[in-house]
């Protein structure tokens, strides 16, 4: 089984959907679960779950989303090309057999020992300033382009970019921890860890059916994402054409802070309107229920628009954005208080597109001059990475690149 579109459906009914924001807004992880596990029908054991590491595209991109994630980024510190690639067989041999649920071998420090695989996945991606520390600037791709400055912007560079990209995703915390733990200390020498986040989503099986999820903000968040099934899918989230990255994909990732305390005292009609949908269950308020088709021309009895024109759901739409679109997987995160007493809370934001000049950046454009929820959004972090295609059994990501 690969990690190709075509794999997709088949694992979409086993899983669930997790929270994400639009470039900073509301949406979600894959349009929520395919299909409801029937009620007489027992769900695998969440340990036993397991998805391979090998295949068309990396893994952790089309899969359901899990419970867990992991993200970090390193910084080459020591090496070159030559070390770099020593480091992408290591992590790759090491991915492939703790997705599998076995041992790392090297390093291995037994903190996930007597769990499962739990839907593990291990997900790299390359930043653009590691083109230029190993010698291939001019392998680096147009699309790695820096992201531009977006209004309002508060990034903390430490907590931003970085040479290498790791997403790990886990149905238990031990398992993604562990995971991170043993690439850390494999990269010992070459590469150092730049900034690491941990989050999380909706457990599988936590609700008595298949349900779209929420986010910290309490709204339904994942309902109109782009589809697998979608004619257009793979167009919008993997690369085609010639070069060693043909099969991969771009992924924008923002840490945006939720200010929940002014969410909260706005009363449920209003947080409604910011957003566009209802909150009991996801429905536009153009009508409907969650999965009716958002009718942004639709008008109240009163003439006014059914969709506020600053509704979230409105600026963010493909729509709006000359049919922009982007494969969001973002997860929760809680730290704790920040030092004037408010909560460090919200979203690492993950969005897999083909070119991030086509999908992310006219979105957040377009979401920061017009979205009414951005007053109660801070974007903290950022980081673009392109995200090699998956690696063949016996071979490793990058392997196209560093090959070559």
């Amino acid at each position: 089984m690969s990690g190709s579109v075509q794999g997709f459906s088949r694992r979409a009914v086993l899983g669930g959907a997790g929270a994400g924001l639009a470039a900073g807004a509301t949406a979600g992880v894959l349009g929520g679960r395919a299909a409801a596990t029937p009620a007489a029908s027992a769900p695998p054991a969440l340990g036993r779950t397991a998805v391979p590491f090998h295949g068309t595209h990396q893994a952790g991109i089309l899969q359901p989303q899990q419970a867990r994630v992991q993200l970090a980024a390193f910084d080459l510190t020591g090496g070159d090309r030559s070390a770099l690639r020593q480091l992408m067989k290591r992590w790759s041999d090491t991915a492939a057999r703790l997705t599998r649920g076995e041992p790392a071998g090297d390093h291995e420090n037994q903190i996930a020992t007597d769990a499962g695989p739990c839907a593990l996945t291990v997900t790299f991606g390359f930043g653009s300033s590691l083109f230029d520390r190993i010698g291939l600037t001019a392998q680096r791709p147009p699309a790695l382009a820096p992201l531009p400055a977006f209004p309002e912007d508060a990034l903390d560079r430490a907590r931003s970019d970085g040479d290498l990209w790791v997403q790990i995703g886990a149905d238990d915390a031990l398992v993604a921890f562990h995971a991170l733990r043993v690439l850390q200390q494999q990269a010992a020498g070459t590469a150092s860890l730049r900034w690491q986040m941990s989050g999380f989503s909706r457990t599988p099986g936590a609700t008595d059916r298949a349900m779209t999820g929420r986010n910290l903000m309490g709204q339904v968040d994942g309902t109109n994402n782009p589809k697998p099934d979608t004619p257009d899918f793979a167009a919008k989230v993997f690369t085609d054409g010639p070069g060693w990255s043909a099969g991969g994909s771009y992924v924008v990732f923002r840490r945006i802070r939720m200010l929940l305390d002014n969410w909260e005292n706005l009363p449920t009609d209003r947080q409604e309107r910011v957003i566009g949908r209802r909150k009991s269950d996801g429905a536009p308020l153009s009508g409907g229920t969650e999965s009716t088709p958002v009718d942004l021309a639709k008008q109240n009895p009163d003439g006014i628009l059914a969709i506020p024109a600053d509704a979230h759901i409105r600026v963010a739409a493909p729509a709006s954005n000359g049919g922009a679109a982007m494969l969001r997987r973002g997860f929760s995160y809680q730290d704790g208080l920040l030092p004037d007493g408010s909560l460090d809370a919200g979203l690492l934001f993950l969005a897999f597109q083909a070119d991030p000049a086509r999908g992310f950046v006219p979105v957040q454009r377009r979401l920061a001059r017009g979205d009414s929820l951005s007053r109660f959004l801070r974007h903290e972090a950022s980081g673009l990475y392109v995200v090699p295609p998956g690696a063949a059994e016996g071979g490793y990501v990058g392997q196209g690149l560093l090959d070559g």
